[in-house]
C-alpha cells in the first residue's frame, strides 16, 4: 500500500509525479511484473491519484492507493475522504478543443479492463482493474 497526502498545496501534476513512478521503478518490479502493461498500470495510478489530490482532498485528510495483485490481474485502488464528489467520465472532446484537462477518466476506461467506483459512509474508492 502506498499513501500519499491529499490536503491543502497537492495538485494532479505533483500526486503523478509522486505516485506513477512508484509502478515503473521498485513497487512496478515487485508488484506489477507478470500482469503486462506496466505502462498502462502508471498512466491509472497516476490518473486515479491525481483525481484524489485534485478533487477529493480535505485538508489534513490523506489518500489512499491500495496495489493487489491476484494471478494476473492488478487491481488498483484509490480511497479518498469525499462521497459527495463521485467522478464521471466526460465526454471526448473535440479534436481541436484546446483541453488539457478534465478527461482523464477516459484514459482510465480505455485501459482498464474494468473500473468503477465504491461510495462508503466516509469517503469513496475508485478502482481499476488491468491484466485479466
Amino acid at each position: 500500500m502506498v499513501s500519499g497526502r491529499g490536503g491543502e498545496g497537492n495538485s494532479p501534476p505533483q500526486a503523478s509525479r509522486l505516485v506513477g513512478p512508484l509502478v515503473v521503478a521498485g513497487v512496478g518490479d515487485e508488484v506489477v511484473a507478470g500482469v503486462g502493461d506496466e505502462r498502462g498500470a502508471a498512466l491509472i495510478i497516476a490518473e486515479l491519484a491525481a483525481n484524489a489530490a485534485l478533487h477529493g482532498r480535505v485538508p489534513g485528510r490523506n489518500f489512499r492507493l491500495t496495489l493487489t495483485v491476484t494471478g494476473p490481474t492488478l487491481r488498483i485502488e484509490v480511497r479518498d475522504p469525499r462521497v459527495e464528489r463521485l467522478p464521471t467520465v466526460r465526454p471526448a472532446p473535440e479534436p481541436d478543443a484546446p483541453r488539457e484537462c478534465g478527461h482523464g477518466l477516459l484514459l482510465v476506461e480505455e485501459l482498464a479492463d474494468r473500473w468503477g467506483i465504491v461510495p462508503e459512509l466516509i469517503g469513496k474508492t475508485v478502482w481499476a482493474e488491468i491484466g485479466t
